[in-house]
């Protein structure tokens, strides 16, 4: 079967983390992504992010943000890779950057500047704080949106230090919401035959996530905060409970799993009692909830209670990151796999594609070499070796 984008041409011009992260869902989807890259500055600057390497040199930070995409080196400050990019755009459905705020129109990458080569293309622009308004020329980075946005308050013990997360979950959802843009505005604009520039932030997709908690705090006043043992702030029992030998996040989020973990644990009676019979009564009696289950779940180890209870209440163990990636329902069911280099042969174990195409293979490529589908890519636009070699000669390619 075949992949939902084959066919969808995107040009990214991004580097690091969030740009990448979006792009790099569209090639496995099976979008042909040619990712721009500045010959002068070395390319993205995520190959050179340590400090861990392939046996070819090449950098485990890269590959985790850039497979199955292709590489162009190409100067866009330069009049020439101006002038390539825009015979680039006349055959491509969409543009992602993560360029500055203020850089994408003062370098061309916008569609006012490219609809007279291709009235359909479709420019998706993620900044750290948008295009317009005071901050577009302010540099960002996910730890300070954590930061302003919120999440610091809310991520940890209520007694300790703000905590950011422990990955960098703004960058990867606002590459997740450039992605979705882009494809939507490629979808209005096959429809219409009009492109479009679409926008999402560091910024805006940061305080986005703040979700119910924003509705909380604009209709009721409600600033919330942190919670005991990483707890839910209305549901019970939703958070960390102790067993024999570590931790067990359990999560009775509807009624119906609070009398069948009681019935599991032996306790019928605490089922019945009329006080813990709703979320607002166990929500008035967390603290004690929280000591009769640590007490009960610490007589067994997290893995006896994970045989006993997984697929019967919504229990998950508290794992490390080598854990979780030993996890035999990870290895068991391809959630990571091998990727080829350039050669063809097994280069690095990555991640697969968190979305499955039924019937339909998903691409394995590891991340390409700086520059290495340059000259195919020139050779597609009917550029001849010797102008090729001059481009390059001239630091353009």
């Amino acid at each position: 079967m075949t992949l939902p984008l084959a066919g969808v041409t995107v040009l990214a011009v991004e580097q690091y983390g969030a740009a990448p992260f979006g792009t790099m869902l569209l090639a496995d989807l099976g979008a042909e992504v040619i990712k721009i890259e500045n010959p002068a500055d070395g390319g993205d600057m995520a190959r050179g992010v340590g400090p861990h390497f392939l046996p070819d040199g090449s950098i485990q930070f890269f590959h985790a943000f850039n497979r199955n995409k292709r590489s162009l080196t190409l100067n866009l400050k330069t009049a020439e890779g101006r002038d390539i990019f825009r015979r680039l755009a006349a055959g491509a459905d969409g543009v992602l950057n993560n360029l500055r705020g203020d850089l994408p129109a003062k370098l061309g990458l916008d569609y006012a500047a490219l609809a007279p080569v291709n009235p359909a293309i479709v420019f998706a622009h993620l900044s750290a704080y948008g295009r317009e308004g005071p901050r577009a020329s302010w540099p960002g980075y996910d730890y300070l949106i954590q930061a302003e946005a919120g999440y610091l308050s809310l991520t940890g013990e209520p007694d300790g230090p703000p905590a950011r997360f422990g990955l960098s979950v703004v960058d990867l959802m606002t590459g997740l919401m450039a992605a979705f843009a882009l494809t939507s505005g490629v979808i209005g604009a096959r429809a219409t035959g009009k492109g479009m520039d679409v926008d999402t932030s560091l910024f805006d997709t940061g305080l986005q996530n703040l979700s119910y908690l924003a509705a909380w705090y604009l209709n009721a006043g409600h600033a919330q905060g942190r919670e005991p043992r990483s707890s839910h702030p209305s549901l019970t029992p939703s958070q960390l409970y102790r067993t024999k030998d570590g931790w067990l996040f359990v999560m009775c989020n509807k009624e119906k799993f609070w009398p069948i973990l009681c019935e599991a644990l032996g306790r019928n009676d605490w089922a019945a009692n009329p006080r813990f019979e709703s979320f607002a009564g166990r929500l008035e009696h967390r603290a004690e909830i929280t000591e009769m289950l640590d007490a009960a779940l610490s007589e067994h180890t997290t893995a006896e209670w994970l045989e006993r209870l997984q697929g019967v209440v919504p229990i998950a163990p508290v794992y490390d990151v080598a854990e979780a990636l030993e996890n035999p329902f990870v290895a068991g069911e391809g959630r990571t796999g091998s990727y080829a280099g350039p050669d063809g042969a097994a280069l690095a174990r990555l991640l697969t594609a968190p979305i499955r195409v039924a019937g339909a293979e998903m691409p394995r490529r590891a991340g390409p070499a700086l520059g290495t589908d340059t000259d195919d890519i020139l050779r597609n636009l009917g550029l001849g070796a010797d102008e090729i070699a001059a481009l390059k000669g001239k630091g353009v390619v």
